[in-house]
This record gives C-alpha cells, structure tokens and sequence, in this order.
C-alpha cells in the first residue's frame, strides 16, 4: 500500500478527499486492472476514518465504474472499457486486436453429433442431420470473456482442422483457405443465465446473469456457414447504439450510424457455490436481420 496522504477537516467531506486519493492511486497504476484494494478496515486504520466514510469514497468509485466489489471478496480495480465498430463484419481476433486486447482460445469440444430441431431450422438441414459442434472458451489478455457454441453443417465443418481452432477463427480458416467469405448473418442480443459449467468456464457464480449473442453466418448466396451462441460476461462487454434521426436533408430514412460492443476485462473473478445445469438450446435468430460480427 502507497505512503497515505492525509485527510483534512475542512469544506471538502472526508469521503470525498479519500475518493479523490484512491482515484489518483488507480490512474497513477499504483492500483492496476484487477487489482484488489486495500479493505475497508485498512483504509479506516490508515486515514483514521470511520466504515461509513470508507463505503461512501468505495461507492464513488464504484458508481463511477473505476471499480468492482464482490461480496465477501473484496473491491477490485476495473479494467477500461474499450469500444469495436458492430456494423461490418468481423471476427474475434479483429475484434480484440482494435481493441487493444490480446485474443486468444481455447477448445473445449470438436465433434459431430446430431441436429437438434432449432439447429437443423437455421442450417436448413434435416432434423438428425449430423452437424460438426464446436465449443471454445474466448479469452481477452488471457481472462475469459465470453464462451461460445457453434454448430455447423458437415461440409463447412470437415474443412476445419481442430489443432489450429485455438488461435484461428472459422471467418479466416474458410476465407484464406477455401474461398468461403462470411457476407452476411442475423444478429440477436438476448440474456441467459450462467449455467454450472458455462459458470466455471467464466469465473462467475452459478445463475450469474450473462449477455448471449446469437448469430447466423452466412456466405454468398445466404448459404448458412454456421448457427452461433456466444455468452458473454456483462461486465466486460455491453453495446452502443447510434441512430440518426433523419438522412442528409431529410431525404433518406432513418440509419443507424453506428453500433458498438463496449469491452472490458474483468476485473477479479468470482465463482458461486451454487450447482445446476442446462444444454444450451438454440432459437432461430432470423426474426431479426442485421449485419453481424465477431466471427
């Protein structure tokens, strides 16, 4: 813990000179992303204040979202949030690259298993039919982000080799190798709760809520390529929408000019004791046509 200043009886409220104190710590990098503050019974002993006073400074902090407090845990510096453009498609490593964030995977399950009714309805297969499922942990500077499931008909999914499905996306595997460009897709936002297993993967309690993404990809022709959920941890990851109210001069519609994933890494993981499970199902996204991303 860093030489403390002194706190001062005067017109600026105690809880407001410690905030100020323990705001500077964080920009200076005394306190880093992910970081955990000193506890509430350390900054009473060390600026000779009362609970009270120390929860105000925290809350702050917390409302203003330089931090992330965890019951029973601790308070925990909160990494910055960095915002992606949405409306062209990309990939995830693009995505976490423009981000300033280091991309990386990690597969869980490779394997072919039969069509559920959903999955088969967006792929325009036969119920039954076999499918390659691809599940993978995505992680940002090496913490986990969000946890996906992807399923895709057997003659895009055969083309993939697994080895290199850990830091490669399918958007660059099918483009750079076979000719197959992502073009278009649905897009759906959603939220689920954290599953047991999907809790673990994501360092979050069991029931936790979750951002859930679900995406049709498609190549030319609207040829389905894949049928994608991805859950995502909602402290490090909301969207940004930006609309205009009319077009140039009034003579075009409404557009929206922009719609962005605002990212952030966790701050400190937190895993719940709860226990419970569910398979992740699929619902058609088609009802709600938009550009996708994050591939």
């Amino acid at each position: 813990m860093p030489t403390p200043q002194q706190l001062m009886p005067g017109p600026t409220p105690l809880y407001h000179q410690l905030e100020q104190i323990l705001r500077g710590e964080i920009e200076r990098g005394v306190y880093r992303p992910g970081d955990r503050l000193p506890t509430e019974q350390e900054l009473m002993q060390t600026y000779g204040v009362s609970r009270i006073t120390v929860r105000q400074a925290l809350n702050e902090l917390e409302d203003e979202g330089l931090v992330v407090r965890r019951h029973g845990k601790g308070t925990y510096v909160a990494e910055k949030r960095i915002e992606q453009s949405l409306v062209r498609l990309t990939d995830f490593v693009e995505d976490m690259e423009l981000a300033g964030l280091e991309p990386s995977s990690r597969v869980l399950a490779f394997q072919r298993e039969a069509a559920s009714r959903a999955v088969a309805a967006a792929l325009g297969l036969r119920e039954g039919e076999e499918v390659m499922r691809l599940d993978r942990l995505r992680l940002a500077n090496g913490r986990p982000i969000a946890f996906d499931v992807t399923w895709l008909p057997m003659r895009f999914g055969v083309l993939l080799p697994e080895e290199e499905l850990s830091r490669e996306t399918i958007y660059h595997l099918l483009e750079s190798r076979y000719g197959i460009p992502i073009e278009a897709g649905t897009f759906e936002i959603t939220a689920a709760n954290a599953t047991l297993e999907q809790a673990h993967l994501l360092e979050v309690p069991v029931g936790a809520a979750l951002l859930l993404i679900r995406r049709l990809s498609c190549t030319g022709g609207n040829a389905p390529v894949y049928i994608q959920e991805r859950y995502y941890r909602p402290d490090r990851v909301s969207y940004r929408l930006c609309l205009q109210r009319r077009g140039s001069g009034g003579s075009r519609p409404p557009t929206i000019s922009e719609l962005r994933p605002v990212f952030a890494e966790a701050a400190v993981p937190a895993t719940g004791d709860e226990e419970g499970s569910r398979e992740a199902g699929v619902v058609d996204p088609g009802e709600n046509p938009a550009e996708s991303a994050e591939g």
